[in-house]
């Protein structure tokens, strides 16, 4: 009896949280109906937003100058135009280019990024269309599809001589709860990839027994009882290339196939036993290739989805813990930005979509979506508190400030199955650390 209260002493009480996912509703796609509509219409609805705040900026920004549209411009004549950028691009790929005649001869490259030296910027409203000059604003920082506003002067050669650019900054952000007195934490990770030959089972394994207290000392079970919530964001499981060929499966290989996403079940079911758990899709998982990609379906998951602390979301993902607000993506939007532009970090790039206060700008340029008619639903309109992104290289974070006071934590998580690691957020001060798991004896 003396041993039983002993042990009824170090038992550790998960810490328990608020959780709501309703900002998620502008992601989903239920009453929208693809009638063969182009993607023009989304590229309106974010300029007519955006260059509603815009101008609404404009008269504290440059208080002396008249706003223009592009077809009122004068030679000459100082104004502020409000438009969407196009990026001019020589090594952009082209789908024609598959086509063409001279590809035996010159074969298709295909770098990592399209920068080109020669590339320009062009602003376009619903009036036209004006080559952008000036040094004011570099073509590698920019990309087709982020809306601005400029200030400067057409020139003789018809150009607008840029001097000075105004970007839409930071959202209004929810105010941070006071209140919250003890640490809890929200751990985000990424890339899985289970089935790949990079995935490590036990690694994995390794974590779910830390985040359920089955791992470690009194200390370390009573770090995981702080843990009230858990997000996966995307890359969840690789599938064998040569199944995915379009041919119907024999039953040997349908098994393969959907052993990974067995294998993740099983995890899911352990981790969500103990704490609430979010899914998101990704580029490699069994879900919708555009963007806001939807939820992974419930029946790939029998052991996880009876649970209610178990979630499939959206990407992007957007959710409030104890009204801590975060917002993330599997990466997709940030990769593509790092094909066609430039930075000396991806967190610049993130830091990017933030202050454009849009999570997607290249798309649907270079980036797949859904054709939104009235709409664009990747328009970031609250500021979060912690913004990541998933299936980065390697794991970095910035606190960013913004003018009106907002503070956001910035965080790249990198990819599970390759570094081992995943990020613990504490919802009181917005500190961070890892979690690192190696299976490697050393």
């Amino acid at each position: 009896m003396e041993s039983m209260e002993i042990d009824s002493e170090k038992v550790h009480e998960r810490k328990q949280s608020e959780y709501n996912y309703l900002q998620d509703e502008r992601f989903e796609i239920q009453k929208e109906m693809y009638r063969g509509q182009q993607y023009s219409q989304i590229y309106f609805a974010r300029l007519h937003l955006m260059r509603t705040l815009l101008y609404s900026l404009a008269p504290t920004w440059k208080p002396h100058l008249p706003v223009c549209k592009v077809l009122g411009l004068e030679e000459g004549k100082e104004c502020i135009i409000v438009g969407t950028l196009f990026k001019h691009m020589k090594l952009k790929p082209c789908v024609l280019d598959e086509y063409s005649k001279e590809r035996s001869v010159t074969p298709l490259v295909k770098p990592h990024n399209f920068m080109h030296p020669d590339d320009n910027l062009i602003l376009e409203d619903e009036s036209g269309r004006v080559k952008l000059g000036g040094s004011a604003l570099s073509p590698a920082i920019y990309v087709t599809g982020v809306v601005v506003a400029l200030h400067g002067k057409e020139t003789s050669a018809g150009e607008f001589f840029v001097e000075d650019v105004l970007e839409a900054g930071l959202p209004p952000q929810i105010e941070r709860p006071i209140d919250l007195q003890e640490d809890k934490y929200v751990v985000l990770l990424s890339g899985l990839c289970i089935g790949s030959k990079s995935a490590n089972p036990l690694q994995f394994q390794l974590l779910v027994d830390h985040i359920t207290g089955h791992l470690g000392d009194e200390e370390e079970q009573g770090l995981a009882a702080q843990i009230v919530h858990v997000v996966i964001a995307g890359n969840s499981v690789e599938f064998p290339r040569k199944l995915i060929n379009g041919q119907n499966l024999a039953s040997k290989d349908q098994s393969t196939l959907y052993e990974p996403i067995r294998e993740l079940d099983i995890m899911l079911n352990q981790i969500a036993a103990g704490v609430s758990v979010d899914i998101m899709p990704g580029l490699n998982d069994p879900a919708n290739f555009a963007l806001p990609q939807q939820p992974l379906n419930r029946c790939l998951f029998p052991g996880s989805a009876p649970y209610n602390t178990f979630r499939s979301c959206t990407n992007p993902h957007s959710f409030d813990v104890d009204n801590i607000r975060f917002l993330g993506t599997s990466g997709q939007n940030i990769d593509d930005l790092d094909k066609y532009s430039e930075a000396k970090s991806k967190l610049d790039f993130v830091e990017r979509t933030l202050r454009w206060r849009h999570l997607a700008p290249t798309a649907p340029n270079t980036l797949g979506c859904y054709p939104f008619t009235d709409r664009d639903p990747f328009l970031i309109e609250t500021c979060p508190h912690v913004y990541f992104v998933g299936n980065q290289d390697k794991y970095d974070n910035r606190l960013v400030k913004g003018s009106e006071g907002q503070l956001v934590r910035l965080i790249c998580i990198p990819k599970f199955c390759e570094t081992g690691i995943a990020v613990a957020v504490n919802l009181k001060n917005l500190e961070y650390h890892t979690l690192s798991f190696s299976t490697q004896i050393s």
